[in-house]
């Protein structure tokens, strides 16, 4: 059996509960953006301080913390980077993530001691570049995800090999190359490349007749239109073993925009993953439970992008997610045969419940018995944020995710 590569597993924060979320669910490292700069301002992000004390909480458990920098700013936003660059690392950030040659000049200035990683932005498809950006200060590459297995083997066999290689293994991708899309910008004014984009890829069109004003021809068939730039999910959940026998480091999860609940779910199945091709090698096959966790979060069909060539292409026939679970609770605390909860969605007694602890296995229970937060019995949660109480003989561990099937 070959020597087992061991990779780092990536997930996304995009406020302090996903933060969390990826701390307790099993990540090596996770990235997140400041309040400046970052390609996700829907988002909450990270003021300094929040960022200060979730290094802090990140470094205890081992965990590593990158900042996205990876807009491209104009002139007066330039302006603006050496300050942010100092702050980073003066709250302990292990990496800035990068798509600029000016900010990486100035990241070497302003934040020497922090890494830096070369955006997906960057557009990075050959060993020649990649060098140059290992020649000129980064310690990693997130390379394009329009690459193949081949490709990016090719790209490590030809490049120091203190450079590290990063890709997308999970989450949404874009219709555009690497990223780079100018379609938010046309439509709405709001510029995808210093991360507000609209996503109007995802929205549905008609055709107008030049002369027929006020009246629109279906593009197809449908009655309700066509979805041209509606781009499959991304999973190599099946294949993890490829990707790292093709010299990648790191294996990232999409999703700074996304919620807690999806980065709980992504980190932990990758976790178990890849915990498992460590321990089997050779002899790895992904357990089925794992590959079913990711039918439970939102998601567009699924497919393994350009990782085995050709296109992924679009879902022209909706625009909608796949969504299969709700999740009705999180567990705060269990004593003594009680767990102690806060509501998400309306669920009743009787139900039965899909439970996910932290960097666990998922389980089964049903409620038998309920109580609101004065102690009453109850047989239906229908408030929000409510605080329950539950009587079960089963351990529920504190930061468990309790869901419910639709």
């Amino acid at each position: 059996m070959d020597k087992i590569f061991r990779g780092e597993l990536l997930s996304p924060a995009g406020d302090a509960e996903c933060f969390e979320s990826a701390l307790k669910f099993g990540a090596d490292a996770i990235y997140l953006a400041g309040k400046q700069f970052g390609m996700r301002t829907a988002s909450a992000n990270f003021d300094i301080e929040t960022l200060r004390s979730s290094v802090r909480k990140a470094h205890e458990k081992g965990v590593s913390v990158f900042v996205t920098c990876n807009v491209l700013p104009r002139n007066n936003e330039i302006d603006l980077m050496p300050e942010f660059l100092e702050q980073c690392q003066d709250c302990g950030v292990d990496a800035l993530i990068i798509a600029d040659l000016g900010v990486l000049s100035l990241a070497e200035k302003y934040a020497p001691k922090v890494e830096r990683h070369i955006s997906t932005q960057a557009g990075i498809v050959n060993y020649q570049t990649a060098q140059v950006f290992y020649d000129m200060g980064a310690k990693r590459v997130v390379l394009a995800r329009e690459l193949s297995l081949e490709d990016i083997a090719g790209i490590r066999a030809k490049t120091n090999p203190e450079l590290e290689l990063e890709v997308f293994v999970h989450g949404s991708m874009c219709v555009s190359f690497s990223g780079r899309c100018l379609i938010s910008s046309y439509m709405t004014g709001r510029d995808a490349n210093r991360g507000d984009c609209a996503q109007p890829c995802r929205w549905k069109y008609h055709l107008y007749e030049e002369h027929r004003d006020g009246q629109y021809f279906p593009i197809n068939e449908e009655s309700d239109g066509t979805y041209l730039y509606n781009s499959r999910d991304l999973c190599m959940i099946e294949h993890i073993d490829d990707i790292l026998k093709a010299g990648v480091k790191s294996l990232k999860i999409e999703g700074r925009a996304k919620s807690a609940y999806y980065v709980a779910v992504t980190t932990n199945a990758y976790r178990h993953a890849l915990n498992d091709y460590y321990k089997m090698g050779d002899n790895w096959t992904l357990a089925p439970w794992i590959r079913e966790e990711l039918e439970k979060v939102s998601h567009r069909e699924y497919n393994t992008g350009f990782f085995y060539g050709g296109e992924p292409g679009q879902v022209t026939s909706n625009g909608g997610y796949i969504r299969k679970y709700d999740v009705v609770a999180v567990c705060d605390d269990y004593k003594d045969g009680t767990a102690y909860m806060t509501q998400r969605n309306r669920f009743f007694v009787g139900d039965t419940l899909d439970v996910l602890p932290p960097s666990g296995v998922p389980f089964h229970i049903t409620v038998e018995t309920m109580f609101n937060d004065k102690g009453e019995p109850i047989d239906v949660a229908p408030h929000a944020m409510q605080k329950l109480t539950m009587l079960t003989d089963t351990v529920i561990p504190s930061g468990s995710l309790l869901r419910k099937k639709r």
